[in-house]
């Protein structure tokens, strides 16, 4: 627990920032930034822990790749943050904040085969893709075009990654 006595901006605020965005407008974007961030945030963790917990054949292969779909996801999740903070919001931190936020459910705690895994994987990705398909168009119809960017972007790569979830759960792969 903190010891600071000041608080600089308490979380859930906005104010007017350098990036001269109305802070109407700012308010909505920071809102499903924040959503975006918690989703990113929980299917990272989801992906990390089937990085862990990967066996079988194609092990070596699949901990690679969900290695780096980890990884892409927190900087995904950094740059959410980044870009909120700029627009003077607070991002969401936090588990429990994460976990009340996140529009996505996290699977529970067991282990499953990784057939199983990877298309809980698939379906978290998939919903993901529909919020930030939503969100892209909120910041553009905003005026937002850098977050708009920025969105389409994560969005860009997001889409290759659970494409490639896809084809790791084709028929001649992975026991069944």
């Amino acid at each position: 627990m903190s010891t600071q006595k000041t608080v600089l901006q308490e979380a859930g605020t906005v104010e007017e920032s350098s990036l001269r965005l109305d802070v109407e407008k700012a308010e909505q974007i920071i809102d499903a930034l924040n959503t975006d961030l918690a989703a990113t945030y929980t299917f990272y963790h989801q992906i990390r822990k089937h990085h862990w917990n990967v066996e079988g054949a194609e092990f070596r292969d699949l901990h690679i790749f969900l290695g780096e779909f980890a990884e892409d996801l927190e900087a995904a999740a950094d740059e959410q943050a980044e870009r909120l903070q700029a627009l003077g919001g607070v991002p969401v931190a936090g588990m429990a904040a994460l976990a009340e936020r996140s529009p996505v459910e996290p699977e529970d705690e067991d282990v499953y085969d990784i057939r199983t895994s990877l298309e809980n994987d698939l379906e978290m990705g998939g919903d993901i893709i529909e919020t930030m398909r939503e969100h892209v168009e909120v910041a553009q119809n905003l005026g937002d075009h850098a977050t708009a960017h920025i969105l389409r972007e994560e969005l860009t790569e997001l889409e290759e990654n659970v494409h490639h979830l896809e084809h790791y759960l084709e028929d001649d792969s992975l026991k069944q």
